[in-house]
């Protein structure tokens, strides 16, 4: 697997873990009892893109770590997935 190839399989796993995750400690303005004028108060409060880009990216590294060695530490692929449907011949 070349260098593309790994990173656009950890772009895809980061991609999916930052939808996962950005619920995650967001507070909304009726939480915290302070609703700006003009908005909802279901509206998070305040910006929190940072810790959730950060938070992303450390769990993204874990699960990615996690496939790389299983793929190439003990060498495991999709053939090597017990089969859930039965073989029909």
């Amino acid at each position: 697997m070349g260098w593309v190839s790994l990173f656009a399989v950890f772009f895809i796993i980061w991609w999916t873990v930052l939808f996962a995750t950005l619920p995650f400690g967001l507070r909304t303005q009726d939480e915290e009892d302070d609703v700006t004028l003009g908005t909802t108060a279901s509206a998070p409060r305040g910006p929190h893109m940072l810790r959730a880009v950060i938070r992303t990216t450390l769990v993204s590294l874990v699960i990615f770590g996690l496939l790389y060695f299983l793929t190439r530490g003990l060498g495991l692929s999709f053939d090597d997935i017990p089969r859930i449907v039965p073989k029909f011949d």
